[in-house]
């Protein structure tokens, strides 16, 4: 088989990996993911158009990531790129074109778009070669931009993306954009479910549980590595798991208004009302069709359980709680103690990381917690995402 069929063979095979990836953050990490191997790039991110923004989604780098102390995530800020001619990504957005650049620090000056440095002083990198193309669906539509930074040679030098690789990149990006367009559906469908949650409750907002469901995969990951579980076990679960935890609430669709709004604390008759929003959750998922179904039912059910057993609706003890309800159940309170509600303040930091820390063996599986803390850097991150 010729290099370019195998070239192209691969390709398609890895569009086939996304066309099973149904959260959209975990997707974007695979498609990068996959575009930096095929391409040996060093580094590399995803922008997705966001009305007339492009919104920084996505970034890894292999030579920041061997600065950081093993088992340490690059932490990256989110930001906004206006559409337009004047940066790399911008024009790619509006123009449909892919850029090849040698270097970025060189782009000649007849061009529109210009390289900010400034992005290589924050992170102390050396952005030289790149090369951007627009994520574009089979309905021509452009979605966001891939780009890819510094490809390197078999020696580790970093040298030019040759001009043969742009048909290939562009085919791929095609098939990523459709995957990625699923996703997005996946996630509307998602957040539109909330949405009936949120008009009942103020507390359980699109923000929050997009929080909870990325909190969840970070610990979740942080307690499989202690566990030595496999990798492709580990990636299939928080695929399904950043999806199921974003409805560990949306029982609460059931739940009278009078006690959803109040804005005082439940008395005892008003709270056995409220615990009932687990039981009906899990029903909305009771002849669940996929593993998704299921462990969205499991975590409705459960995630309100406590380890020493004084949880509810059932008083499950210890690891008779489903391992992904324990796990909620922490980026659940966490999220909670940090956010106003009507009837407290947020806590500072310090304060929700105390009480996390006293409820270990308590409420919290202390493994959780551990895994929990263990992941406090990029849980920061998260926060700072969705506000």
């Amino acid at each position: 088989m010729a290099s370019e069929e195998v070239r192209l063979y691969k390709i398609i095979s890895a569009g086939l990996e996304l066309a099973e990836v149904r959260d959209e953050d975990m997707l974007l990490e695979k498609v990068l993911l996959e575009a930096r191997k095929f391409f040996n790039a060093d580094a590399g991110s995803i922008y997705i158009k966001d009305d007339n923004t492009l919104l920084f989604r996505c970034a890894q780098n292999d030579t920041l990531i061997k600065r950081l102390p093993p088992s340490r995530k690059l932490i990256y800020s989110t930001f906004t790129v206006p559409i337009n001619h004047k940066s790399v990504a911008g024009y790619v957005a509006v123009s449909g074109e892919t850029l090849n650049s040698p270097d970025v620090y060189s782009i000649p000056t007849d061009r529109p778009y210009l390289f900010d440095k400034n992005y290589d002083k924050i992170s102390d990198y050396r952005s030289k070669s790149m090369l951007t193309t627009p994520l574009k669906t089979s309905r021509n539509k452009i979605i966001g931009v891939l780009q890819l930074i510094n490809s390197k040679s078999e020696s580790g030098e970093i040298v030019s993306f040759r001009p043969e690789d742009e048909p290939f990149l562009k085919h791929f990006a095609n098939i990523a954009a459709t995957a990625i367009e699923r996703a997005q559906l996946v996630r509307t469908t998602i957040l539109r479910m909330i949405s009936m949650a949120e008009l009942r409750d103020p507390h359980e907002t699109g923000v929050h549980v997009n929080r909870v469901g990325a909190y969840s995969i970070e610990i979740y990951e942080a307690w499989a590595k202690k566990k030595g579980l496999k990798e492709n076990e580990v990636e299939r679960n928080k695929d399904t798991l950043r999806m199921a935890a974003m409805l560990h609430d949306v029982g609460k669709v059931a739940i009278s208004d009078v006690i959803l709004k109040k804005p005082d604390r439940f008395d005892e008759n008003e709270f056995n009302m409220m615990k009932n929003h687990t039981t009906l959750g899990a029903k909305l998922f009771e002849d669940g069709q996929s593993e998704m179904d299921e462990m969205a039912a499991e975590i409705a059910l459960n995630h309100h359980e406590k380890w020493n057993g004084a949880g509810y609706p059932n008083g499950k003890k210890g690891e008779e709680i489903p391992i992904m309800a324990r796990i909620v159940a922490v980026a659940d309170v966490y999220d909670a103690l940090i956010s106003k509600r009507s009837y407290k303040e947020e806590f500072s930091e310090r304060e929700a990381l105390k009480i996390i820390r006293e409820e270990s063996g308590g409420h919290f599986d202390p493994g959780i917690t551990d895994a929990f803390f263990d992941s406090l850097d990029i849980i920061r991150a998260i926060t700072q995402r969705y506000k």
